[in-house]
């Protein structure tokens, strides 16, 4: 690997990103900055299509993936993120409130570029055409996270009542002052209706950096996932198919690469996130703090993935794979202070973008693989197992299972069925927090009862799906749709849990993210709250 290319072009994909991202949303308007008068100045604005801040930090440690320790850096921020408190703290680059200006601002430049391209007279070349394409998906896909962050997930039932985000097709980011918040359901209709039209105009051709744009498979697993979460698990299957081909195995991380590697930290979280392997879809660059908390510094270490999560829930916990080793050999353990340890795979990388050569200030950056070949064959997995073809998804496990360990073992329904209908359910212990595999599932959605091939299915898809996400952020996504109740509890000296803190409960209204107050401040209604 020639780390030093791959920095280089890191920093130079960050510069724009970065630096353009210091607007406040309020007032940046894209038609005052640029006349889009080329297919040159369309391909050019897309670049900034893409949010410059990531959800990571705060969805990962909002999730079952992070305890309690003491004695622990931590601060007010990732207190109220973990705690599932309204967020006050609007300074840090991971914060709520820079996610939702970073989503509008995204949008706001994907509309600009749609304008220009209808006043260059429409998708008239392949490279207008391919230009609408990824500018309608980019447009979805930040309308996507902000609906599933900062509302209640999608579900039949309630989401044509529950309240969701402004859908903004002009090119006006002052999102507060001029929107109203439309319902979740009448989001996801926007977003389909954009990803419908996307799809078939998305192609690679005009793209000069294909990765950190939505490239035709990123845009097809980004649609499986729409799809999915959307309870529309035929076309969830069709849109994975479209993505990942007649070989999907030849599109999965490349785990048996990692066997022989010196351990290193930053080759290896380097490795994860090269553009160059076909697993990494869509990678965006953005200024965030999580390369520290998600690595070994001891920074952000009050919230954690450590041994009691790791040897109980994800990683080291008794699976149905047995004894079979990670081909990467992690999670790794690293010590924080005397006695305080804690678990945690290489992937986000930590890197630093200088803005200033001679005071050597700048920003904490990171590259994050947003969509993955990996997420999309399980989620193709999970349509499948809704659809109760349990053969087909046995077979996406039994890939991924083999991708990821050195086994050759191979799964079926009856295998999922025998190993996890008779283990117990976290939490159901008489203290209430002791830790299994498996936690109870509440989703909106119909599912058949508790010990069933589908439930038990369900159980394997999810804890395949966490161990795949861990510190990429999406188990919360999951948590939210399955209504899995999860708990906060304080570790103690011995490593195990002496207290438990919190819970949240499947419909508790934390569970959709606070809006940012300026916004509340411009006319938007807040998120409602029991407490």
């Amino acid at each position: 690997m020639n780390k030093n290319r791959i920095l280089t072009s890191i920093g130079i994909l960050m510069a724009g990103v970065l630096l353009s991202g210091c607007n406040d949303f309020l007032d940046v308007n894209p038609d005052n900055r640029t006349t889009i008068d080329s297919p040159e100045k369309v391909s050019s604005i897309l670049v900034s299509a893409y949010p410059g801040k990531s959800y990571v930090m705060v969805t990962e440690i909002m999730s079952d993936n992070a305890d309690e320790y003491t004695n622990n850096y931590s601060d007010r921020f990732l207190d109220e993120v973990y705690r599932w408190e309204d967020v006050t703290e609007t300074s840090p680059n991971d914060s709520p409130t820079r996610l939702w200006r970073e989503c509008y601002s995204a949008i706001a430049n994907a509309n600009t570029a749609l304008k220009g391209i209808e006043d260059l007279g429409g998708a008239t070349t392949t490279e207008l055409r391919e230009c609408k394409g990824e500018a309608l998906i980019a447009r979805a896909y930040a309308h996507f996270l902000l609906v599933n962050l900062f509302c209640m997930n999608y579900n039949s039932q309630t989401s044509s009542k529950d309240m969701g985000v402004p859908y903004m097709y002009d090119t006006d980011s002052r999102i507060g002052q001029v929107h109203d918040r439309e319902t979740v359901a009448a989001v996801y209709e926007k977003m389909g209706k954009d990803i419908e039209e996307g799809l078939p105009l998305v192609g690679d051709s005009h793209l000069k950096v294909l990765k950190f744009h939505f490239n035709r498979k990123a845009a097809y697993a980004f649609a499986t996932r729409y799809y999915l979460f959307h309870e529309e698990w035929a076309k969830a299957i069709e849109c994975a198919n479209a993505c990942l081909g007649n070989a999907p195995q030849t599109m999965l991380r490349d785990w048996k690469s990692y066997e022989n590697m010196q351990r290193d930290r930053e080759a290896y979280s380097l490795k994860y996130t090269n553009a160059q392997n076909n697993c990494n879809l869509l990678l965006l660059a953005a200024a965030s703090d999580a390369g520290l908390a998600f690595n070994n510094y001891r920074y952000y270490k009050k919230y954690t993935h450590g041994p009691y999560l790791d040897n109980n829930e994800t990683f080291k916990a008794p699976n149905i794979w047995g004894s079979a080793s990670y081909y990467d050999h992690g999670p790794f353990i690293y010590t924080v202070g005397s006695n305080v340890s804690y678990d945690i795979p290489w992937r986000i990388p930590y890197l630093f973008q200088e803005t200033d050569v001679v005071a050597h200030t700048g920003y904490r950056t990171s590259i994050f693989p947003v969509i993955t070949a990996d997420e999309c064959l399980l989620n193709r997995a999970e349509a499948y197992i809704m659809l109760k073809q349990y053969d087909n998804a046995a077979a996406d496990l039994t890939l991924w299972m083999q991708n990821i360990l050195n086994t050759s073992r191979v799964l079926t329904p009856a295998s999922i069925v025998s190993f996890y209908k008779p283990l117990a359910y976290s939490y159901d212990d008489k203290t209430k927090m002791a830790s299994t595999i498996k936690k109870h599932l509440h989703p909106k959605f119909t599912i058949d009862a508790e010990g069933s091939t589908q439930e038990c299915m369900l159980q394997c898809l999810l804890s395949f799906k966490r161990i795949e996400t861990l510190h990429l952020g999406l188990r919360w996504f999951d948590i939210k749709r399955y209504g899995i109740e999860i708990i906060r509890r304080r570790i103690n000296t011995s490593g195990v849990p002496e207290e438990k803190t919190d819970s949240i409960t499947t419909d508790d209204p934390r569970r959709a993210i606070q809006i940012p107050t300026e916004v509340h401040d411009g006319g938007l209604p807040l998120n409602p709250r029991t407490k």
